[in-house]
């Protein structure tokens, strides 16, 4: 729910627009005009130029994600990677301020020489900034345990499409606040303001932390049974990730699907937990080091699906999910149970999609599914249906009025 600022690649315009460009609006085949600011003030003015030149902005983070989400209008970019660094740590108080452009890694370098963490720990790994991970509200496969980025964020700053720097929450746990702006703007895609400034709950590093894999039966009945068992056993785990086989095998942890499951504690809870999962079948010791793996598994060149569904039937949706997988030579599922999601990656050739795996795309739009990624010219097929209700135009209305905060990226004309 689940990587404004957009970390990746550029798309290139859908042509979802079919009104001509406001006077002064540069498109797509003009070089866009970049922005590096350094600073709150620096980004104000990057909007402020926007408003007077009738000119849309693209928010880029790192640079790892422009795909995900409807295509944007390429018209300005204002890129935050210059937009760096730790603002306030307070170890005793388990929170940190950073700056958006800031990146995972650095956040992490910072808390563990404390022996803290943050665990937003999204998919496409460390490499991206705290800006888009907020932006894009991109959660991993600890968020079942931990919480999702609009639990573990608690304050923010951000510049809005009218160039006011607005804040919401605070630097502390315990904040009283009237109006939630976080959690408005966390996951609302830049649409509403540029996030400038980000705070954040941290977490003690588990005294003991042991990843184990189980293996999964091959058929649906079998595979509810087991999810079943899982949801009445003693184990609280930090991390319960479905891998499918392709998937294990691009991993190198096996060829048969497992259920990697992370336990973290004292020692002897972790110990009484495994013993628990040693119930339900042969368990074995796995590196720590899979999760960062798993996190950057995608390829840089992919479709991506986010299939839900009821707890109790999980097992069903992840037949689809590995259904749909299987259309793509490449293709891979994976499932954090302790949400019910599950995601499909299909990677692309030459920027696009086999017809068997877009048919069994367009099979799955009335399920409960959330495209992260496709080729640009699929949109308008799989995902036509644009934001349109009247509670987030007057919202979006409100913060960005002349509608230049990447523009298109909610499918709204």
């Amino acid at each position: 729910m689940e990587r404004l600022t957009l970390d990746g690649r550029s798309p290139a315009s859908s042509g979802q627009h079919s009104a001509p460009p406001a006077p002064g609006v540069v498109r797509a085949g003009a070089p866009p005009a970049a922005h590096r600011p350094t600073d709150s003030a620096g980004v104000r003015d990057a909007i402020l130029e926007a408003i007077d030149h009738k000119a849309g902005v693209r928010v880029v983070g790192r640079g790892t994600w422009l795909d995900a989400g409807r295509p944007v209008d390429d018209v300005r970019h204002v890129a935050l990677d210059a937009l760096t660094g730790v603002v306030d740590y307070t170890p005793g108080d388990l929170t940190l301020t950073a700056r958006a452009g800031t990146t995972l890694a650095e956040i992490a370098a910072a808390t563990a020489a404390n022996g803290q963490w943050l665990a937003l720990a999204p998919w496409g790994g460390d490499a991206g900034s705290l800006g888009a991970t907020a932006a894009t509200a991109s959660a991993g496969p600890m968020s079942g345990a931990v919480g999702t980025p609009r639990d573990i964020i608690i304050g923010l700053e951000a510049v809005t499409g009218t160039g006011d720097i607005v804040r919401g929450g605070g630097r502390v746990v315990k904040n009283v606040a009237g109006f939630d702006l976080t959690r408005l703007m966390v996951g609302a895609w830049g649409t509403l303001g540029v996030l400038t400034e980000i705070s954040v709950r941290l977490r003690a590093l588990p005294e003991h932390d042991v990843t184990l894999a189980l293996p999964v039966p091959g058929t649906v009945a079998l595979i509810g049974g087991l999810l079943t068992r899982l949801r009445t056993a003693a184990v609280s785990p930090l991390g319960l990730e479905l891998v499918s086989a392709a998937l294990c095998r691009r991993l190198g942890i096996g060829t048969e699907p497992l259920l990697i499951t992370r336990l973290a504690g004292n020692e002897d809870s972790v110990a009484g937990q495994r013993e628990a999962l040693g119930l339900l079948g042969d368990v074995g010791d796995v590196s720590g080091g899979i999760w960062n793996t798993l996190r950057v598994a995608e390829p840089s060149s992919a479709a991506v699906v986010r299939l839900s569904g009821p707890a109790g039937r999980f097992a069903e949706t992840w037949a689809t999910a590995q259904r749909v997988a299987a259309t793509v030579d490449g293709g891979f599922a994976h499932a954090t149970v302790l949400r019910s999601v599950a995601r499909v990656v299909l990677p692309l050739d030459d920027g696009a999609l086999p017809a068997p795996a877009v048919e069994a795309l367009e099979s799955i739009t009335r399920e409960s599914c959330i495209f992260e990624r496709l080729p640009a010219t699929l949109w308008p097929t799989l995902a036509p249906t644009a934001v349109t209700d009247r509670l987030s135009r007057g919202i979006r209305a409100a913060f960005d009025p002349h509608r230049l905060l990447n523009p298109g990226i909610l499918g709204e004309s």
